[in-house]
C-alpha cells in the first residue's frame, strides 16, 4: 500500500475514506492472523521436546548426541568399586588335578611334596543337547468272548493327542513369550540348538495349550490381587484383530494380573475387583484409574517429577516448579530412609513436608502449563502424600509400568494378536510368569507346569 501524505488525505472523499479504511481493516486482520500463527510456532519451539526425563517416551527414544574425544565418559569400574568374582560352584563335574612333578629350575622331584597352596578354576560348558524320542505303543486286542476291541491304556503323562513333552514344551513357550521371537526365528532356533524340527502349526499349538492351562491360574491369581489391601494399575495400547485394544495390569503383594480388553474405560477397573474395595489405590492421572473403588489413592509422583521436569526446562526461572520437584523429591527420600528416624522425627518431617505444599498449592503462578499443574495438584491434594501415612503404599506407579513393558516389546515384534482367544491366552500366561517373578520364582518352572505331567522319567531303567 503506498504512502499518502496529509494533503493528498485531506483530498480524499468520503467514498475514497471508506475503501481505504475497509482496505487497512483487511490488512490488520490478516497481519493479527500471522501474528498468532508466528506466536503458535514460538510457543512450540520454546516447549521442549518429550523425553524420558520430562515425558513418557523410554529413554531408547531420547535424542543422542555426538561425544566428542575430550567428552568420553571413563571406561571401567568406579573409583572404590568392589572386584565382583564368579563363585565358584561347589560340587563340579569334573575336577582335573594339576600336581608339580618336578623342579623346572633345578630338575628335582617334586611329586612327595605338598602343596602350599591350590589354585582353583572353574570352566562352565554346556553339554551336546540332543533330543529324546518316546515312542508308545497301544495294542489293539479283539475280545474272543464278545468279540470287542479293546486298547491298551497309556499313563496319563503320554495320552493321545501330544507330540512335544512339557520341557520342550515350555522352552518353545519361553523363547516365544519372554524373548519375544518371531515363528520363523523360534523353528531357526529349535532345529540349530536342540535339533528339533518344528513347524509354525506346532509352536501355535504349544501356545495353544499353555493359555488354556494358565486361564484358571491366571483367574486365581486375579482373584487375590483384587482382595489385596494395595493395589496398582497401569494399561497400555494392544493391538487385537487389527483393532485398538487395551492391556491392563493390577498388582499387589499378591501377584501379577493381566488383562486385555476392548476399553480404557473404568468399566475394566470394576469388573476386575466385582465386590472388593481396596484399601489404596496408586496409579497415574488417568480420570478411569481414579474411579477405582479404593479408600485412598496414591498419584505417581514419577509422572509428576517428569511433567513437572518439562516445565522446567521450558521456563528455567519458573521457582514454583523448582521448588514443587524439590518437594517431592524430598518427600520420596523420606519415605525411603523412614527406617532410620524415629517416628516423633518422621511425623515432623511430614507435617513439614504437607504445609511446604500447602503454600505452594496457594501460591499464583503464571504461563498456561505451570497454571494446568497448579490446578491438577489443588485438585489432587489429598492423593499426592499419601504414601507417607500409609505403611507399604509406593510413591510411584512404576511396578505397574515394569510388569507392561514386556507387552509393548511383544506388540512391536508381532504387531498384535490375530484373535482374541490369543490376546486372552497370552494375558493370561503373562500373569502367571510375572506372578513367578514377582514371588522370586523362575519363570521357566512356572511355564513348566503350564505343560502338563514330566515324562522324563520313562526313560528309567525300570520304565525300559
Amino acid at each position: 500500500m503506498m504512502q499518502l501524505s496529509d494533503e493528498q488525505l485531506e483530498a480524499l472523499t468520503r467514498t475514497e475514506l471508506i475503501a481505504l479504511v475497509k482496505e487497512l481493516l483487511t490488512t490488520v486482520q490478516q497481519l493479527q492472523s500471522r501474528v498468532a500463527e508466528l506466536e503458535t510456532e514460538v510457543r512450540q519451539l520454546r516447549t521442549p521436546p518429550p523425553t524420558s526425563r520430562n515425558s513418557s517416551p523410554p529413554p531408547s527414544r531420547d535424542p543422542k548426541s555426538n561425544l566428542s574425544s575430550r567428552g568420553r565418559k571413563r571406561v571401567g569400574a568406579k573409583p572404590g568399586h568392589e572386584r565382583a568374582v564368579r563363585a565358584l560352584v561347589e560340587k563340579p563335574d569334573q575336577i582335573i588335578e594339576a600336581a608339580v612333578e618336578q623342579c623346572s629350575q633345578c630338575q628335582a622331584d617334586l611329586r612327595g611334596v605338598a602343596p602350599r597352596a591350590v589354585v582353583r578354576r572353574q570352566l562352565t560348558e554346556l553339554p551336546p543337547v540332543t533330543p529324546v524320542v518316546i515312542e508308545t505303543r497301544e495294542h489293539e486286542v479283539v475280545c474272543p468272548q464278545c468279540q470287542s476291541v479293546q486298547r491298551g491304556l497309556l499313563p496319563e503323562a503320554l495320552a493321545a493327542g501330544r507330540q512335544f513333552g512339557p520341557r520342550l514344551g515350555a522352552t518353545v513357550l519361553y523363547l516365544k513369550q519372554e524373548q519375544h521371537l518371531s515363528y520363523e526365528r523360534l523353528a531357526e532356533v529349535c532345529q540349530e540348538l536342540f535339533g528339533v524340527a518344528i513347524s509354525a502349526g506346532g509352536i501355535n499349538c504349544l501356545r495353544q495349550r499353555a493359555g488354556t492351562a494358565a486361564q484358571p491360574v491366571a483367574a486365581e491369581i486375579g482373584r487375590q490381587v483384587a482382595r489385596s489391601a494395595i493395589i496398582g494399575s497401569d494399561e497400555t495400547s494392544a493391538r487385537v484383530q487389527g483393532r485398538n485394544w487395551w492391556q491392563w495390569v493390577f498388582r499387589s503383594e499378591a501377584g501379577v494380573y493381566h488383562t486385555i480388553a476392548p476399553t480404557r474405560s473404568a468399566q475394566v477397573i470394576t469388573a476386575f475387583m466385582g465386590e472388593c474395595r481396596a484399601e489404596c489405590w496408586v496409579c497415574d492421572c488417568f480420570s478411569a484409574q481414579l474411579k477405582a473403588p479404593a479408600e485412598h489413592f496414591q498419584l505417581c509422583l514419577a509422572h509428576q517429577l517428569r511433567d513437572v521436569q518439562r516445565l522446567i526446562e521450558a521456563r528455567p526461572h519458573l521457582c514454583w516448579a523448582m521448588e514443587m520437584q524439590s518437594l517431592f523429591r524430598e518427600a520420596i527420600h523420606l519415605w525411603k530412609r523412614v527406617a532410620d528416624l524415629t517416628l516423633n522425627g518422621y511425623l515432623r518431617r511430614v507435617m513439614e513436608l504437607e504445609a511446604r505444599l500447602d503454600r505452594l498449592l496457594e501460591r499464583r503462578v503464571k504461563g498456561a502449563e505451570a497454571k494446568r499443574l497448579r490446578q491438577r495438584y489443588v485438585e489432587h491434594r489429598e492423593h499426592l502424600f499419601t504414601f507417607l501415612h500409609f505403611p507399604g503404599v509406593p510413591p510411584d506407579n512404576n511396578a505397574c509400568e515394569r510388569a507392561l513393558r514386556p507387552s509393548v516389546i511383544h506388540r512391536k515384534v508381532t504387531n498384535g494378536f490375530r484373535s482374541e482367544w490369543g490376546a486372552q491366552a497370552y494375558a493370561a500366561v503373562l500373569t502367571v510368569t510375572e506372578t513367578a517373578k514377582h514371588q522370586g520364582r523362575r519363570v521357566f518352572e512356572a511355564l513348566l507346569d503350564l505343560m502338563g505331567a514330566p515324562i522324563l522319567h520313562f526313560l528309567a531303567p525300570q520304565n525300559s
